[in-house]
């Protein structure tokens, strides 16, 4: 069973605009193609433990920023505003999976959030420091790059040295958080893929690897989730 964290936004559908809990379908899609479960969670306050004790494995799915403030940075003019609700969440949801060392894949904004709460700090706004467009050449959709990946790092195994990644961000790790190492590069030297280390699998991917026709990062995904279920029966009710 993969936990997907969610957004809560303002939808549309038939006659309806009502705030709604919101996620694109590639993520549930790549966790049962991997063959896991999925279980879309939206935010509940407080109740972050609990969720993962009735999970196996977690994905902090992309979205908005992250609130500058929570690693000391005053906003860029770029920063689109936090979702306070959702920041406060997803910090709680992944501080209670790094502490039971629950598998955690964390796509775009889950890479950074994940670099953040290990005291980590990120790139505002990437065209003021790489001069280009690579990571977001259009405003509404995906562009491609090529990243390259560490030797022996779960994204290599995942993609191999070399893969060609869906992208649409303009923000990045900038300094890395406790015992977090860099694992994937951009060609323009913007870290593209993280691990913490002293976990069983805690990883981050700055692209969209579930718009990439990436499966391998899920199929660890939830291998990892099934060694961990079947290692602790009793962990599920």
């Amino acid at each position: 069973m993969i936990g997907i964290s969610a957004d809560l936004a303002e939808a549309e559908w038939e006659d309806w605009r009502r705030r709604a809990v919101v996620l694109p379908v590639a993520y549930h899609e790549q966790v049962m193609a991997a063959g896991g479960l999925a279980a879309v969670i939206p935010p509940q306050l407080g109740m972050a433990a609990e969720v993962v004790r009735e999970i196996d494995g977690l994905v902090l799915a992309g979205g908005g920023d992250v609130d500058p403030g929570r690693y000391g940075a005053r906003p860029h003019p770029a920063v689109r505003r936090a979702d306070a609700v959702r920041d406060e969440w997803e910090f709680q949801l992944a501080g209670a999976a790094l502490d039971a060392d629950l598998p955690i894949l964390g796509i775009c904004r889950g890479m950074q959030l994940l670099n953040v709460i290990r005291g980590g700090t990120l790139i505002q706004h990437l065209p003021d420091a790489v001069r280009s467009t690579l990571h977001l050449p259009v405003r509404s959709g995906f562009g491609k790059h090529p990243v390259a990946t560490r030797p022996g790092s779960r994204l290599q195994a995942a993609l191999g040295e070399h893969a060609d990644i869906a992208t649409h961000h303009h923000q990045a790790v900038d300094v890395l958080g406790e015992e977090v190492v860099e694992t994937a590069w951009a060609e323009d030297g913007v870290v593209e893929g993280i691990e913490v280390r002293g976990r069983a699998f805690a990883c981050g991917v700055q692209g969209h690897a579930e718009e990439s026709g990436l499966t391998g990062l899920f199929e660890q995904l939830v291998a990892a989730a099934a060694g961990r279920r079947s290692a602790q029966p009793s962990s599920h009710s």
